[in-house]
């Protein structure tokens, strides 16, 4: 590569990171909403010295409570015990982190809904000039998205439009460039 080439590539970094609980999928018995609000609210039974967690969320329709099991039969001793006040203070963050589990989510029978509840911080930098531009994107959490709509807001353009880079071969990744996705990528955009 010459160093006019160089000079005309551009390297970027994007960071996707969640900017609150996304809504949990499942059927409400009380109304027609599909989707359940957690607020890091736990739920803790003992029954002599075995422990049932579970996590509350509220249907988004009619505020109807169900418990999304964490744990169930467990021995105290076997749960830390800093978990063990997490769960007691209903930490948000230890929410956020169950609610990453897949095995949580298989168990207790939900999908997520991440529909506004994900940002992307990407650099202001002058693209101008580039005629090749480089992107790593990074994910801070295991959030899938969408990858038309990722690149449709980063890239401020429409989604028909990132599907017409695609296809022009003028956004090109290893990864596959469709459907969802919660792994860190790269792409690149020529002009």
């Amino acid at each position: 590569m010459t160093n006019n080439e160089i000079a005309r590539r551009l390297a970027t970094q994007w960071l996707v990171y969640p900017t609150g609980l996304p809504l949990i999928r499942r059927r409400c018995l009380s109304c027609t909403s599909a989707q359940y609000r957690a607020h890091g609210k736990f739920r803790v039974n003992a029954n002599r010295k075995l422990l049932d967690v579970w996590l509350l969320a509220l249907c988004v329709g009619c505020g109807e409570t169900i418990k999304l099991t964490v744990l169930e039969r467990v021995h105290v001793r076997a749960i830390d015990p800093s978990t063990l006040n997490r769960f007691h203070d209903n930490d948000v963050e230890l929410a956020a982190k169950l609610l990453g589990d897949p095995g949580l989510l298989r168990r207790n029978s939900v999908t997520l809904d991440w529909d506004g509840a994900w940002a992307l911080q990407k650099p202001t930098v002058d693209v101008s000039e580039a005629e090749v531009i480089d992107t790593s994107v990074r994910f801070a959490q295991r959030i899938p998205i969408r990858l038309t709509t990722l690149l449709s807001v980063g890239l401020d353009v429409s989604r028909a439009e990132v599907q017409r880079l695609v296809a022009d071969g003028a956004l090109s990744s290893t990864h596959r460039l469709t459907g969802k996705s919660s792994g860190d990528f790269s792409f690149s955009l020529r002009r």
